[in-house]
């Protein structure tokens, strides 16, 4: 007996090949919206609370030395991290020409890179007054570090609350540290995995040019000097001989000012420097052995890139760090076609110089 088909609305079918196609499209489109935001606000919490961590442990740190009175009273960062060690484990340290032993070798700072290697002073950090090296660690927690102390450091041993800089406010104002949350692992870039405290320009003076291997920072003149009262509470410091006296100097001493200003003496260039300058700048061989005139033809646009201020009259004069008693300091005149070692008046600012820059 012939049945009869009846068709029923309730009859299924299965999705066609086209549209699984279409769904999986649309899927994997918003998969590829979506994915990168969540992976990167995800990275963005680990590297926050990593961070959030580490100072909270290093305030710690910093708060129990305090009490103890071993805050304050090191000149070296050096001697500083060895007692930090007792406080927060520290499994490696690295002085300042092995950085990159204990930290990685570049880092992304704003929109420059940084070669790491390069960061071997407090003042690579921004902090011009502290004098003191950096030290490369490395904490047990996985977070690497490069530190600097600050030799004026305070503390007091009656308040478990230690003098802070910054928005930190985890007793800082010892120390400025770099540090990665996540050790070696890229990106290594500021405000992500790299984190700071108390790092106002990573670099610190730039290299305006070298001599004999020796990096120098832009040249500047003196903008306020040193008065002899000043000059001689702080000569022993600066490394000054003897400061000029008001008779002469009538209480204005560039020469005394641009030492303050380098943080020492040693941070000037000498004579024989002078004399390597002369030679990147001149057409002829300049010995600079004597008090002499040297005579050769010199380019002055070279000079004027590398940042000196070559006045009216085609000529300028740059202090070096050696002194020619009180009243004057030895430097070198650069003309447009001769240059001469000679003893420069310390009351005059119309002279410029330069610091050592690492």
């Amino acid at each position: 007996m012939k049945k009869n088909f009846v068709y029923s609305a309730n009859t299924s079918r299965g999705f066609t090949l086209a549209e699984v196609l279409i769904t999986l499209a649309i899927i994997g489109i918003v998969a590829a919206l979506t994915i990168p935001t969540l992976v990167q606000n995800y990275q963005e919490r680990a590297w926050n609370t990593a961070s959030q961590v580490f100072q909270r442990k290093l305030g710690e740190a910093l708060k129990v030395m305090n009490v103890q009175g071993t805050l304050a009273g090191y000149t070296t960062t050096e001697a500083f991290v060895d007692e930090l060690s007792k406080h927060i484990k520290i499994t490696r340290i690295c002085d300042n020409d092995d950085i990159t032993t204990c930290f990685s070798d570049t880092v992304t700072w704003g929109d420059e890179e940084v070669d790491m290697s390069k960061i071997k002073k407090a003042k690579n950090f921004g902090q011009t007054d502290w004098d003191t090296n950096t030290v490369a660690v490395q904490f047990a927690n996985g977070v690497n570090g490069v530190i600097a102390y600050n030799p004026s450091c305070t503390q007091n041993q009656f308040s478990n609350d230690v003098i802070t800089i910054g928005e930190n406010g985890i007793g800082t104002d010892c120390l400025a540290i770099l540090y990665d949350v996540d050790g070696y692992k890229n990106p290594n870039t500021q405000n992500k995995d790299l984190r700071s405290i108390n790092i106002e320009n990573l670099a610190g003076i730039t290299c305006a040019f070298e001599l004999d291997g020796v990096c120098f920072s832009e040249p500047f003149m003196a903008d306020e000097p040193m008065s002899f009262a000043d000059c001689e509470a702080q000569k022993s410091a600066l490394g000054i001989e003897s400061c000029c006296p008001v008779s002469y100097c009538n209480d204005t001493d560039y020469w005394a000012a641009a030492v303050k200003k380098c943080g020492g003496v040693q941070n000037l260039p000498t004579q024989e420097q002078l004399t390597a300058l002369a030679n990147q700048i001149y057409d002829q061989p300049i010995s600079g052995s004597s008090l002499d005139y040297e005579y050769a033809n010199w380019d002055k646009d070279k000079a004027s890139n590398m940042g000196f201020y070559i006045d009216s009259s085609n000529v300028f004069y740059v202090w070096s760090r050696e002194e020619n008693g009180p009243n004057s300091a030895f430097g070198r005149a650069y003309g447009y076609r001769e240059t001469v070692r000679t003893p420069l008046d310390r009351n005059y600012n119309y002279r410029q110089v330069f610091c050592v820059a690492k």
